[in-house]
């Protein structure tokens, strides 16, 4: 890490993790460019980063701004011009730009992204502490199994049922090695998901799911040709109903089945960028899927991670990863 700038523990916990990021994950090399985009409740995390892609590169720069309102909500115009005119992008943010214009935009020009949404600094430590070649072959095992089925139906003990229909859109991989021009992951990574064409059926939310992080009740969902109908949760409906006003019924649309391939996430903890990534977990989106291969633009994305999941793909069970006790 840069030589100008003293430790202590916590700081040295996030130097390693930064450099698992910079090196492993990214792989950015000295002839790069760079830009670390955070905001100033992530700014430590931000500035780690930076230190660390600052040792390999003087092409370097961090971007600040105040968190956005909610996740998706595109960065101001400056930062999204900067994301489209570099080789790297870091994202550690409050609100995911995961699913942004810019971040699309960045990638379509040939940046390589990295995005850290709600990354916390026990999370930032815990989630990059692996070895991502070992969840690079978790998720390559897990493709194999669904990539060619017409149907994916999944099951739990809660009381899920759900059956998705990819249709013609691809499943895609967050394994978390970003090395080809225009790949994009998330960090913490490892999973396995497709924005399906439609879907029908019921999923109960019994891991995590924002605002109410770490469950400790169930939070049951109504799909029918690929919307969501019924809500249990009130404030889970409000934020849909809010995001409806802005773009009517594609706030309720079904937009993402992820499989987690993390096999260094042992428990979950409340954090959805991490549980999602928890091996042998299932996580269903709400919203924005234009990012992930759907045709859908909303101001929203709610991931909800289901616990004990059983995954059939085409009648046949898929063998999923499990968490370590």
């Amino acid at each position: 890490m840069s030589q100008e700038r003293e430790r202590g523990e916590g700081e040295g916990a996030l130097s390693t993790a930064a450099e698992t990021a910079v090196n492993q994950c990214l792989a950015l090399r000295p002839n790069e460019s760079c830009v670390v985009v955070t905001d100033d409740k992530r700014r430590a995390i931000g500035e780690a980063l930076y230190d660390a892609a600052r040792d390999l590169t003087e092409d370097c720069v961090i971007a600040c701004y105040s968190p956005g309102e909610q996740h998706g909500t595109e960065p101001p115009a400056p930062v999204a011009a900067a994301m489209r005119g570099t080789d790297v992008v870091l994202c550690p943010t409050t609100k995911s730009l995961s699913h942004t214009r810019a971040r699309s935009r960045a990638n379509e020009v040939g940046a390589r992204v990295a995005t850290l949404p709600g990354i916390t600094e026990d999370v930032f430590r815990t989630g990059l502490d692996t070895d991502y070649r070992e969840i690079e072959q978790c998720c390559e095992e897990i493709h194999d199994a669904v990539t060619d089925a017409s149907e994916i139906r999944v099951t739990s003990p809660a009381g899920t049922d759900i059956t998705f229909e990819p249709g013609d859109r691809e499943w895609l991989e967050d394994t978390g090695i970003v090395h080809e021009p225009g790949a994009m992951s998330n960090l913490p990574a490892g999973e396995v998901f497709v924005s399906p064409e439609t879907a029908n059926g019921t999923y109960v939310v019994d891991g995590t799911m924002m605002p109410h992080g770490l469950l400790d009740r169930e939070l049951e969902f109504e799909v029918e040709d690929g919307s969501v109908t019924e809500v249990s949760d009130d404030a889970i409906r409000d934020q849909i109903e809010s995001a409806a006003e802005e773009v009517g019924e594609d706030a309720y649309n079904l937009a993402e089945l992820g499989i987690g391939t993390n096999l260094a996430v042992t428990e979950l903890v409340g954090s959805v960028l991490l549980d999602e990534k928890a091996a042998g977990t299932v996580h269903i989106a709400i919203g924005d899927d234009h990012g992930i291969g759907g045709d859908v633009e909303a101001p929203l994305h709610l991931d909800g991670i289901l616990r004990e999941p059983t995954v059939y793909a085409d009648g046949e069970v898929v063998d999923l990863p499990t968490i370590e006790q």
